[in-house]
C-alpha cells in the first residue's frame, strides 16, 4: 500500500472516505462485509489494467465513471462498497496504482470501523502489531507467508490456525488478507502500515519504541504521556526489545526518529575519535 503522498491522491481519498463513513453510518451497513467487498475490488483493479484505466481516465466525466461503477458492481458487492468505489472513480487520480491503494486503504478503514463497533479497536491495534513482529522474528513463518507458489488457501489457513481464538475477528480478517494478497509488500510490513490506519481512527499517532529491556506498564504510560505532550495529541506506544541497544530507547513516530540509545552514542563517540 503506498503512502498516497500526492495532494491529488490525498484529496480523492478523503472525499471517498466521507462517502464510506456516511454509508457505514446507515442502519443496515455491515462494515466488515464492506471491507471484504473493497478488498475484492482492490484485487480486481490490480489484475485489470483496462478497469484501472477506465476509472482513472481524465477525459471521461466523473458522473459517467461513477455510473459505470454502479452498473458493473451492483449486485456483486454491497451498496456501501459500490458507492465508495463510485466516489473513488469520480475523483482525480494521477496513477492507476493510487486508485488501487486508496481502495485497499478504505477496505482497512471499513474493517477498523467494525472493530470500533465491536469494542475491539484497542485489541486490533495491539494484535496487528504483535503479529507483524511475530512474522518478522520467525524466518520460517515469514518465508511461508511470502511463498507465492503456495495456494492462497494454505497461507490463509496458516494465519487462521495461529490467530483463531487468540485474536479479535477483525485481526484475523486483516491478517488473512495480508497473507493472501500483500500486493508486493511483505505481510509483516503491510500489517505495520495497517496499525497506522487503526491509530488514525483513534486520532492517535503510533510511537514504535525499541528498548534494550522490556518496559513496565508504568514506563510505557509515562513515555506515552511525554510524547503526547510533545506532539500535542494522543500517542499510542508499541514496544520491541533489542538487547543490542545496550540501554536507552529509539522512538520512531512517522518520519521522526528519536534515538537515545547507548549503542548510537557509542558509535558517535567512536566516529569522533576516529576523525
Amino acid at each position: 500500500m503506498s503512502e498516497l503522498d500526492s495532494g491529488v491522491a490525498k484529496a480523492s481519498l478523503a472525499a471517498a472516505q466521507q462517502v464510506l463513513d456516511a454509508q457505514l453510518a446507515t442502519g443496515g451497513a455491515d462494515a466488515g462485509r464492506t471491507g471484504e467487498d473493497l478488498f475484492a475490488v482492490t484485487s480486481l483493479l490490480d489484475s485489470s489494467v483496462g478497469l484501472r484505466r477506465a476509472l482513472t481516465d481524465p477525459s471521461r466525466e466523473s458522473s459517467a465513471k461513477a455510473e459505470f461503477v454502479r452498473r458493473t458492481f451492483t449486485g456483486r458487492i454491497g451498496t456501501a462498497a459500490v458507492e465508495t468505489v463510485a466516489a473513488l472513480a469520480s475523483s482525480r487520480w494521477t496513477a492507476g496504482r493510487d486508485l488501487s491503494d486508496a481502495t485497499e486503504r478504505l477496505a482497512v478503514v471499513a474493517v477498523v470501523t467494525q472493530a470500533e463497533r465491536s469494542g475491539h479497536l484497542d485489541a486490533l491495534e495491539d494484535e496487528l502489531f504483535r503479529f507483524s513482529r511475530t512474522i518478522a522474528g520467525n524466518p520460517q513463518l515469514r518465508d511461508a507467508l511470502a511463498d507465492r507458489s503456495a495456494p492462497d488457501a494454505n497461507r490463509a489457513s496458516l494465519v487462521s490456525r495461529l490467530l483463531l481464538d487468540r485474536a479479535a475477528p477483525e485481526t484475523v480478517q486483516l491478517a488473512r488478507r495480508a497473507a493472501v494478497s500483500p500486493r508486493g509488500v511483505r505481510a509483516e510490513r503491510l500489517l505495520e502500515e495497517w496499525v497506522e490506519v487503526v491509530a488514525a481512527r483513534r486520532d492517535q499517532f503510533v510511537a514504535h519504541v525499541v528498548s534494550a529491556t522490556p518496559l513496565s506498564e508504568a514506563q510505557r504510560e509515562r513515555l506515552a504521556a511525554s510524547l503526547s505532550r510533545q506532539y500535542g495529541r494522543a500517542i499510542s506506544v508499541t514496544v520491541d526489545v533489542d538487547p543490542d541497544l545496550v540501554g536507552g530507547l529509539r522512538v520512531s513516530i512517522g518520519d521522526d526518529v528519536i534515538d537515545g540509545s547507548i549503542a548510537t552514542r557509542l558509535d558517535e563517540a567512536r566516529r569522533r575519535l576516529a576523525g
